[in-house]
C-alpha cells in the first residue's frame, strides 16, 4: 500500500491530459417528469430524471449523481454534459421538491430510483444506445455525497437491485457538524472503518469550511463532516483531491435559475476564478477515475496525481491510496 501526496507548482504541467476538456462523444440531454399516476405505472421512473447520454451507438457505463441539499438535478447540467462526452450515460434524479425529505427518506428515494434503472433506463435512451450496468458508478454532492456513500454501505431500507462499481463524493457532507448530523450517522471518526469494498475518489473544496461572511452561522461544509473525513475513513484503492481555491458550490452551472439557484450562489463562500474551471476540474477528475476504474485506463489518474498542475483549478492537497 503506497500514499502518493504531490501538490507541485511547476509552471508547465509534465503531463497533458484531455479529460478535464470536453470528450468526443455527441450527446443529448433527455428530461423525464414524474407523471402523477406513476405510483399505478411500474414503467415510470419514482422520481424525475436529468439524463445525459451519448448519441453514437454503443454501449456505456452508467453514472448516477445525486444533487445536493434543496438543489435542483438541472444545475449540474455542465459537468453532467462533461460526463457524456466522454461515453458515459449520466443520470441525475431530483429526489424531492421544495419540501427537503429527511436523510432517510432521501436515500430511500435514492435507492428506488437505481432499481428502476435496472428495467426502465433503456426505454428513455437514444435507439441502439445501451447501459452497461456491470460498469455502474455512484456519485453525489454535498448532502447528496453523503446519501451516495449511505446507499453504497447498505441503508436504504429497499434491497438494491444493481451493485455499485465505483463511488465519487463531490464535497460529501454529513451534517451542521460533528455532534448534529443528519441520519443515518454513517461517520464513525476511525480510519479505513467503512464497509466499502470498491474504488472511491473525494473530491472537496478548500474553501467549503470557512463562513461566507461573519454574518453566517456556520460554513457550508464544515470540518469534522466534511471530505476530510469520508476520505480518511475509505479503504484503498482510494483517492482525494481538494480544489483549494474553490467553495462548496462552485461546481454548479453559473447562475442557476429561480429562487433555488439564487440562494445556492449566496449561502456558501465561493472562489474569485471562473466556475467554468471548477466545473472542467471536478469534470475531469470523475472522468479520469471512471476510466481508471470501470475502463481499466489508468493513464489520467496517474498524470494528475503525479502532477496536479495539470488541473484547471489549483489541488492541493492531492492523496492517492493503492490497493
Amino acid at each position: 500500500m503506497a500514499l502518493v501526496e504531490k501538490s507541485k507548482s511547476a509552471a508547465q504541467p509534465l503531463v497533458a491530459t484531455s479529460v478535464f476538456d470536453k470528450g468526443n462523444f455527441p450527446f443529448k440531454c433527455i428530461t423525464e417528469e414524474t407523471p402523477c399516476s406513476s405510483c399505478f405505472d411500474s414503467s415510470a421512473p419514482p422520481k424525475p430524471l436529468l439524463i445525459v447520454t451519448p448519441t453514437v451507438t454503443g454501449t456505456y457505463p452508467v453514472i448516477v449523481l445525486l444533487h445536493g441539499f434543496y438543489l435542483r438535478n438541472y444545475f449540474y447540467q455542465d459537468i453532467l454534459q462533461h460526463i457524456a462526452s466522454h461515453g458515459y450515460i449520466a443520470v441525475a434524479p431530483q429526489l424531492y421538491g421544495y419540501v427537503p425529505s429527511t436523510g432517510p427518506e432521501e436515500i430511500d428515494s435514492g435507492a428506488k430510483v437505481i432499481n428502476w434503472l435496472a428495467k426502465g433506463l433503456q426505454s428513455l435512451l437514444p435507439e441502439n444506445v445501451v447501459p452497461d450496468f456491470t460498469k455502474f458508478a455512484l456519485s453525489g454532492h454535498s448532502r447528496g455525497g453523503k446519501a451516495a456513500f449511505a446507499l453504497a454501505l447498505g441503508h436504504a431500507k429497499t434491497a438494491l437491485s444493481l451493485k455499485f462499481s465505483v463511488l465519487i463524493g463531490i464535497d460529501p457532507v454529513a451534517g451542521a457538524n460533528q455532534h448534529c448530523r443528519t441520519r443515518p450517522h454513517i461517520l464513525t471518526y476511525e480510519p479505513q472503518s467503512f464497509n466499502l469494498s470498491i474504488p472511491v475518489t473525494v473530491i472537496g473544496t478548500g474553501l467549503g469550511p470557512e463562513k461566507k461572511n461573519a454574518c453566517m452561522s456556520q460554513p457550508c461544509a464544515p470540518n469534522g463532516v466534511n471530505h476530510k473525513e469520508f476520505f480518511h475513513e475509505c479503504k484503498p484503492p482510494c483517492a482525494h483531491f481538494v480544489v483549494k481555491d474553490y467553495g462548496h458550490m462552485d461546481m454548479l452551472d453559473d447562475d442557476p435559475p429561480g429562487l433555488v439557484g439564487a440562494l445556492s450562489g449566496c449561502m456558501c463562500k465561493n472562489g474569485t476564478g471562473p466556475k467554468e474551471h471548477m466545473r472542467k476540474t471536478v469534470g475531469g477528475i470523475v472522468v479520469a477515475f471512471l476510466k481508471a476504474y470501470l475502463n481499466g485506463e489508468d493513464e489520467d489518474l496517474v498524470a494528475i496525481v503525479e502532477d496536479p498542475a495539470v488541473s484547471p483549478a489549483k489541488l492541493e492537497p492531492v492523496e492517492f491510496i493503492r490497493a
